[in-house]
């Protein structure tokens, strides 16, 4: 199963004032990440609001991202995760049409008991497209189910013939070296915490999916040539003013992503309830603190 490699950019969904999927953004993004490096996206995940999107958003948006895929932009759907009948129903509307790849996080409400449970309920989904690469997200932090993705590998690996790898959104590098070396490489081990990059590409990483890309993508292609070339002095100060931007989502709240677009040149809309939109004086404060940092220069970096 070839492995999908480069920046893949967790996409915002775009919202109109009424709060409506805005549909005829999804080419201006793709384009958007095409121009500046970016090899695929990961639609509907934690960044594009995928919890708060109904089954008819996510299949209309996995219709719209299916379009502006090709043998260098690929496509990975996130289907879910509370429910195995609607990720198996997604699932296979984005085999229908042609998605690269699927993906789902672990059951976070009514949680698995163990590893297994987890494992079994991967599987069972995963069987509704024998066909389709097939990923896990982990990110304990959101799903609270933080059983070692390393036990969990060695389950799959005989249940789920077509399992592709894992989205490995955690801090655990111990674990995560485990994982990317498990059966000589067997698995693509997607890294997904843009702050730790660099940790990331010493392992030996080189697939990466995170929000940021979106609107920082020269940033991390630059702390990735620095790597390549063995400069890692240029590598670490790249990866600190990467970390220096990310504190601003912190700083701000849930809505500073988008915030991040609108400052990059592209506006999405506002967010969904509970997560909040920045806006008026919040906006602006944001504005003065991004004057701060080296994003002007990574923005006009951009194409």
């Amino acid at each position: 199963m070839s492995k999908i490699k480069g920046l893949i950019c967790a996409p915002f969904t775009a919202f109109d004032a009424q709060g409506l999927v805005n549909l005829e953004r999804v080419p201006l993004q793709a384009k958007f990440y095409k121009d500046n490096g970016v090899r695929g996206v990961f639609a509907c995940g934690t960044t594009g609001e995928g919890t708060s999107l109904s089954m008819a958003e996510k299949k209309a948006l996995f219709k719209e991202w299916a379009k502006q895929r090709s043998e260098s932009f690929a496509v990975i759907g996130f289907l879910g995760g509370t429910s195995v009948a609607d990720c198996r129903e997604l699932a296979v509307y984005a085999k229908e049409v042609g998605l690269d790849a699927v993906a789902m996080t672990a059951p976070y409400y009514q949680r698995p008991a163990s590893v297994k449970d987890l494992a079994l309920t991967v599987a069972e989904v995963a069987s509704s497209v024998p066909d389709m690469p097939f990923y896990f997200y982990h990110i304990p932090v959101l799903t609270k189910v933080y059983f070692p993705m390393i036990r969990f590998l060695e389950i799959v690996d005989e249940l789920v013939p077509n399992f592709a790898g894992i989205k490995y959104t955690d801090e655990n590098m111990m674990d995560f070296h485990q994982c990317f070396e498990f059966k000589n490489r067997k698995y693509n081990i997607m890294w997904g915490r843009d702050e730790m990059m660099l940790e990331a590409l010493s392992i030996g990483c080189r697939t990466f999916v995170g929000s940021t890309y979106g609107y920082m993508a020269p940033l991390y292609l630059a702390i990735e040539k620095a790597f390549d070339n063995q400069d890692m002095i240029k590598a670490s100060c790249l990866q600190f003013e990467a970390v220096n931007l990310i504190t601003l989502l912190d700083k701000y709240g849930s809505g500073t992503g988008k915030a991040f677009m609108k400052a990059a040149g592209l506006d999405l809309g506002p967010c969904r309830r509970p997560l909040n939109t920045l806006e008026g004086e919040k906006f602006n404060d944001f504005i003065r603190d991004l004057s701060y940092t080296k994003f002007e220069f990574w923005k006009n970096s951009m194409k």
